[in-house]
């Protein structure tokens, strides 16, 4: 009997408080937890009992955001983040962004590959490229696309390159012969590119699943051919099943291409939530969350009424109202926008002005606000409608609202056998059914 697909789950760490940028005011959470290591540890326990495939941390090598009313996007440093879950945690992978834009391939090989024989086979690096303005902070111009991508490229064969640089039986430790590795094993590279080179090899052996896997996040033609070329993951942000399942298959065709089976490359849509006993307790949260700065509700209710066609302000409209009529017909979805489809529908359905933005309409990623079941039964319908491989969720406050889905969502998914119960096996790869690479693909002929 053939075993039913699961999902795949990824928790996004973010910085320490959760999706939504006020989360660190809530009632509950540590307004240091940006700094507090141990947090990150305990998310990650939580989220390794409820069997996540790993965690996923984001980053940008710069400042992006006003520190007055909001924390870091990110860790203060993502791979230090890591090392301190690796250390406390069994199973669960642990994945991060790293720029192929403004770091040397010789330094990104030797910081993944070295966590990932720490943790014994569980690392990923999510390989992205970079623009402004991070250039300011490496004394850079601004690339163009086209060259950031072919600096990738480079990166990424080198990277690989490097990781390979020990035949699998070149770490002998032969302590009565006196011998700790074979050399002739133990080989540079010496690869030459337009953007990097890199001699090699690397001080460091191979990890229990061979090398770590590589992820990618980025849009368009150029990353479609990134990702089909060397990621087994992919992290995407859309907003509707359609657009999902064509991104999806787009990356598979582009797999294939490539001559890899595209069961191979696993996508995973972001995803955010707020959970309640009841919707209504679901919404209060984000209600609250949108409270802590209502400097800022001016211009959602302004953004708002971009996605719909409108010019809505605060003194046209009573935000606790629904749209008047009057307004309501000459709305509809703008075409730029593919979160706009889903603020005319809630419109329409006659929620006042901020329960439309409290449940998310103009988030990054799609919000469920409400109870475990309705998030489960979005997971499911996206996942059996063939829009994603899993998902990076991103809970809107990290204190409580990973246990909660924990204990309330992932159940559900298990009874549903939509999702594992058990990890399949000690590494990332095996826990992602993705194979085994040592080396450049082209080497071993994967």
């Amino acid at each position: 009997m053939t075993k039913r697909k699961e999902m795949q789950l990824a928790l996004q760490m973010v910085s320490g408080y959760g999706g939504e940028y006020s989360a660190w005011r809530m009632p509950g959470t540590d307004p240091a937890a940006y700094t507090n290591m141990d947090n990150y540890v305990e998310r990650a326990k939580i989220a390794e009992k409820g069997k996540f495939q790993m965690i996923f941390i984001a980053d940008t090598p710069a400042l992006t955001v006003d520190l007055g009313p909001q924390t870091p996007s990110f860790p203060m440093d993502p791979m230090l983040a890591l090392m301190a879950v690796a250390r406390e945690t069994e199973h669960i992978g642990l994945v991060a962004t790293h720029s192929t834009t403004f770091n040397y391939p010789y330094n990104i090989a030797r910081q993944f590959k070295a966590l990932d024989v720490i943790s014994r086979g569980r690392v990923g690096w999510n390989a992205v490229t970079s623009s402004t303005p991070a250039a300011a902070n490496f004394g850079m111009q601004v690339a163009s696309r086209k060259e950031r991508y072919a600096k990738a490229h480079e990166s990424v064969q080198i990277v690989q390159a490097l990781w390979g640089s020990w035949k699998p039986d070149a770490w002998t430790l032969d302590a009565e012969g006196g011998k700790f590795a074979d050399m002739d094993k133990i080989q540079p590279i010496n690869l030459q590119g337009q953007y990097y080179a890199s001699r090699g090899p690397l001080p460091i052996p191979p990890s229990e699943q061979g090398q770590p896997v590589i992820f990618q996040a980025g849009g368009g033609a150029e990353g479609l051919e990134l990702a089909g070329k060397y990621a087994s993951g992919v992290y995407a942000n859309p907003f509707d099943i359609k657009s999902a399942r064509e991104h999806r298959e787009e990356l598979r065709q582009s797999a294939a291409h490539f001559g890899r089976n595209p069961d191979d490359i696993k996508m995973y849509a972001g995803f955010m939530f707020s959970i309640g006993s009841t919707e209504e307790e679901g919404l209060e949260r984000r209600r609250q969350l949108m409270s802590f700065n209502p400097e800022e509700i001016p211009n959602r209710v302004s953004y708002l009424g971009s996605m719909v066609g409108l010019q809505l302000s605060m003194t046209s409209v009573n935000i606790d109202q629904p749209l008047p009529a009057d307004l309501l017909k000459r709305a509809y979805a703008n075409p730029q926008d593919p979160r706009s489809p889903r603020a005319l529908q809630l419109l329409k359905k006659g929620l006042s002005i901020r329960d439309v933005l409290a449940h998310g309409v103009i988030n990054y990623h799609p919000v469920v606000a409400g109870t475990a079941v309705q998030v489960a039964d979005f997971l499911e319908e996206w996942f059996l409608a063939g829009a994603s491989d899993g998902f990076s969720v991103v809970p809107d406050i990290a204190y409580d609202g990973v246990a909660d889905f924990v204990e309330q969502v992932v159940p559900i998914l298990q009874e549903r056998g939509l999702f594992h119960k058990e990890y399949e096996g000690n590494t990332l790869r095996e826990n992602m059914g993705v194979p085994y690479q040592y080396g450049r693909l082209k080497d071993n002929n994967n």
